[in-house]
């Protein structure tokens, strides 16, 4: 049986798309290949096929239970989200040092989950435009 077979439905998509991302930086053994490796283990399978599928993904905050989507970046790349999933208030927080993109990702994201309202005592918020939160936007 070939080593694809053996995936889950929706799991080769999954991989084919992280692994664009690790060809697009470089190759898996760099410290970007690394960090998003590490974030797609940190993700539900929910965020992985989010990520997967539409180039970002959502989590909820713990303190107010809003919604925010977070897009591959290291910077101005995380939105919290209407009820009909249009952005409606941009953020901008990040780790302290230069870190690979996965690894700010993923920061933001246990961030949120974990302690979201001091997050938003540190983060600047902006009224997102049309560009700030694109598809195709893949670094921030």
């Amino acid at each position: 049986m070939s080593r694809l077979m053996r995936h889950r439905p929706g799991e080769r998509s999954r991989k084919r798309a992280v692994r664009a991302l690790f060809i697009r930086h470089g190759a898996e053994r760099t410290p970007e290949g690394r960090s998003l490796r590490l974030l797609g283990e940190w993700l539900s399978p929910l965020q992985r096929t989010q990520f997967a599928k539409k180039g970002y993904f959502e989590v909820v905050g713990s303190d107010t239970g809003k919604q925010y989507r977070i897009y591959p970046g290291t910077m101005s790349n995380v939105c919290e989200i209407d009820e009909k999933g249009r952005p409606r208030l941009g953020l901008c927080f990040r780790t302290m040092g230069e870190l690979p993109i996965g690894d700010v990702m993923l920061a933001q994201k246990i961030a949120l989950e974990n302690c979201e309202s001091s997050v938003l005592e540190v983060a600047k918020s902006s009224v997102p435009d049309v560009f700030m939160f694109r598809r195709g936007r893949l670094l921030g």
